[in-house]
């Protein structure tokens, strides 16, 4: 399998370890229970529980299946240390061309990505257009609504 590197904080990695392992005990044993006692109503061609446990029992083998996946391609990123350029793992701080105010992202990787606090997926076309740039580099990049300008103010 062709897997691409998720570059993951080491809490991220611990949370998704942690999902994975209840994933595998407790919550196959629930559907299983689920399973068993849908079973025990009979006819399972129109039984409804049954085929909701089933559905339910599909949907958490697909997470293990994606979870396992992440795991066996992560790479630890870390925020420790004076970063000169953009990457996973860094604080920039960046303003776009016209604008008076700036905005502060956190440069995670894609499972990580939470807009809401801040952290942005290394993926996202701002990022791919800022990697490898240093503090004061002028960046252009795409959007639907036409190219943006913005400038790197600090990276920490």
């Amino acid at each position: 399998m062709n897997e691409e590197k998720q570059y993951l904080s080491q809490e991220k990695i611990n949370e998704l370890r942690k999902e994975l392992e209840l994933s595998k005990t407790t919550k196959r044993k629930d559907i299983a229970e689920q399973l068993e006692f849908a079973k025990s109503l009979g006819d399972l061609s129109e039984n409804a529980e049954y085929q909701e446990a089933r559905q339910n029992q599909a949907t958490l083998e697909g997470r293990i299946i994606e979870l396992e996946s992440i795991l066996s391609a992560a790479e630890v990123t870390t925020t420790k240390g004076k970063h000169t350029v953009v990457q996973v793992g860094c604080t920039i701080v960046i303003r776009k061309k016209g604008d008076t105010e700036s905005r502060t992202y956190h440069v995670v990787g894609s499972e990580e990505a939470d807009m809401d606090s801040g952290k942005i997926s290394y993926r996202s076309p701002i990022i791919e257009a800022l990697l490898g740039k240093g503090k004061g580099d002028m960046v252009t990049y795409s959007t639907p609504k036409g190219a943006v300008t913005c400038e790197i103010i600090d990276i920490k």
